[in-house]
């Protein structure tokens, strides 16, 4: 299949999480794809990795930050509150604001956000991370209406449980208490494949995905409607 024949597919963060699945799917579909690795918190980083491009058909905006799970809110510095905006939500925006232009122009542009189901579901002691992936979530959902009438789709994967070493390393996959856990947290009863993430995301970038404009779409087998 060549979903995505030659078009021109920027994956931010592309060594880490979703980066790495994303860049084989996409490129098995046919895309000429670009992985950006650099720091997209220093200053002029992200216009950097636009401009380095040129033409970007599809911007996969994989964006992510440690969860500072376990720190209850009483206690979270202003340094591990600023922390996961600085890493997950400007970078979003400046990214975002230096490709639209192009897009407008052209009247046709994907923009894919690997974002998090955290956003759509509260969970204990993790107040600043969900504070930053439902920022993600709400500027998707406003700039998706503002830029659909120029043909451009941008939407975000609101995932959750899904096969990742950084979330989930075989030593947690090996307890007991993780797998009771899983099945009782998880209707579907197990992790989501980086596979069946990626594939949505090529839905989301390919050329079927032309009515969907700013939502967020639950990928979490079940946990978050």
């Amino acid at each position: 299949m060549s979903r995505l024949k030659d078009k021109r597919v920027l994956i931010t963060q592309a060594n880490d999480y979703m980066g790495p699945i994303t860049a084989k799917v996409f490129t098995k579909e046919g895309a000429v794809v670009f992985c950006d690795k650099s720091d997209l918190t220093r200053t002029g980083a992200c216009e950097e990795a636009i401009s380095k491009v040129g033409v970007i058909d599809i911007l996969v905006a994989n964006l992510a930050s440690p969860t500072f799970s376990g720190i209850e809110t009483k206690n979270v510095h202003d340094e591990d509150w600023q922390a996961p905006f600085d890493m997950m939500v400007h970078p979003l925006h400046r990214l975002v604001r230096a490709v639209l232009p192009q897009m407008i122009e052209r009247k046709q542009g994907k923009i894919v956000v690997y974002g998090s189901a955290s956003a759509l579901k509260g969970m204990k002691t993790l107040a600043a991370y969900s504070a930053a992936r439902a920022a993600q979530l709400g500027y998707v959902q406003s700039v998706g209406v503002e830029v659909a009438a120029s043909n451009i789709q941008i939407n975000l994967i609101a995932q959750n449980y899904i096969e990742s070493d950084a979330y989930y390393p075989a030593s947690l996959m090996q307890k007991e208490s993780f797998r009771k856990s899983l099945k009782r947290q998880v209707p579907a009863g197990r992790l989501g494949t980086a596979e069946e993430d990626a594939a949505l995301a090529l839905f989301l970038a390919s050329e079927d995905s032309g009515f969907f404009a700013g939502q967020g779409i639950p990928h979490a087998g079940g946990w978050v409607q």
